[in-house]
């Protein structure tokens, strides 16, 4: 086989089970509208959302842990044993959760256990971002390094749209009182069985951490880390901030502000963010192409300033339409903004760290941002609507965006660490 096909098939295989690994971690967000009653039994809908939403946001609690422990691993055993390991986690997690019982069957050891095996997912998400950007960074051609990279959010994408797939197959074999009762239960059991296939094609993978690299001394050392890359780390922790906050703002939570806010119908809302999610997967690799041409310090840049006159109006808009086209429009307005910062994220975080911490460095510093960030989005939006300030939402998000540009401005025009040959 050639190097050249050898690379490309370990970009497929590791984009694989990134699709797995993220199709898992959010079918939780997308079939929250149908068992949130059975694990919080509250007569408002809005307090139901907001638990699980809790929930969620605990999850990504998890993030930073796993970025430490998964990130250390990559850098110190290898990116592919790192990889093996997340992913199975992640089916543990996910089979964990199918088969939990109801309020109704134990009380409030329902939810307990729901927040145990959502805890299990977000340690193993906390590792992948990390070390999937880093081993595809690695594996990269010099000169294409954006368009190969891109696909680390073209399957991350890929991992939600399947999700928002499966749930709009089920409301339509499904009836509403057969969702709400155990149909929830279905997308968790698929993701827990392909998290199993995921594991096995990353076995496949050849690894791309150098043996000398895995000696070296500082290789995953979270102090030698902080000592010698304070400012990188700094740096991916503001980006991921901002660009998390606009992701999950627009991504997981938009299937609730349709339905919450906007007032459409659960199949409508899903099926809006279907189209959606298909548009902005295929932006992915055109975006990651375009930063191989313009440079990602320009995309990072162009991302933050549109962000900043973007996300109030686009919120705005849609709280005023009915129309699930003109939504779908507004949506995607702000998901080709985001597409500038999502496309190169990964190889941009890379190039910022030498390889003996590159996993870790990357890893832990998006873990932690997203956990705070990310990971909240919802649970701010739902708290802020309920106490009855939901406009207030989109310029907690804006002001976050403006912190992400301050941040990319100081980003170096040229990467201080090669991640390809």
């Amino acid at each position: 086989m050639s190097e050249r096909a050898r690379r490309i098939r370990s970009i497929v295989a590791a984009s694989s089970g990134n699709l797995v690994e993220w199709f898992d971690f959010y079918v939780y967000a997308f079939s929250a509208l149908y068992f949130a009653p059975a694990f919080f039994p509250k007569s408002d809908p809005t307090a139901q959302l907001l638990d699980t939403a809790a929930v969620f946001a605990a999850g990504f609690l998890m993030r930073p842990v796993g970025g430490w422990l998964f990130g250390r691993l990559a850098d110190r055993v290898g990116r592919k044993h790192s990889m093996v390991f997340a992913v199975a986690l992640m089916c543990v997690g996910s089979l964990g959760i199918a088969c939990l019982p109801t309020y109704a069957t134990i009380g409030a050891a329902a939810p307990a256990l729901l927040l145990v095996a959502r805890l299990l997912q977000g340690l193993s998400v906390g590792g992948e971002y990390g070390t999937t950007a880093t081993y595809l960074s690695e594996a990269a051609f010099h000169g294409k390094r954006g368009f190969y990279s891109s696909f680390q959010y073209v399957t991350l994408i890929g991992g939600q749209l399947l999700a928002v797939l499966l749930i709009v197959v089920l409301e339509h074999a499904l009836t509403d009182a057969e969702l709400h009762a155990w149909g929830w239960r279905i997308p968790f059991v698929a993701g827990a069985v392909t998290a199993v296939v995921a594991m096995f094609l990353r076995r496949t993978l050849h690894e791309t951490q150098t043996d000398e690299a895995r000696r070296d001394q500082r290789a995953g050392n979270l102090w030698s880390l902080l000592r010698e890359h304070p400012r990188a780390f700094a740096s991916v922790f503001f980006y991921t901030a901002g660009g998390s906050l606009v992701f999950y703002t627009f991504t997981t939570y938009m299937q609730k502000y349709l339905v919450n806010t906007v007032g459409f119908a659960k199949p409508t809302a899903s099926g809006v963010m279907t189209v959606a999610l298909v548009v902005y997967m295929v932006l992915q690799p055109v975006f990651g192409a375009l930063s191989d041409r313009i440079g990602r310090r320009r995309s990072m840049i162009l991302f933050g300033a549109l962000g900043l006159v973007v996300v109030v109006p686009v919120l705005t808009a849609l709280r005023a339409t009915d129309q699930p086209i003109v939504a779908c429009l507004l949506i995607l307005i702000a998901l080709t903004v985001l597409s500038l910062y999502t496309s190169v994220s990964g190889i941009v975080k890379a190039e910022m760290f030498p390889p003996e911490v590159r996993a870790l460095g990357v890893g832990l510093a998006y873990a932690l941002g997203n956990a705070l960030f990310g990971g909240t989005a919802e649970y701010v939006a739902l708290a802020l609507k309920h106490e009855g300030y939901e406009t207030v939402y989109g310029w907690y998000v804006t002001a976050m965006v403006g912190v992400f540009l301050i941040a990319a401005i100081r980003l170096p025009k040229q990467p201080r660490y090669l991640t390809a040959d």
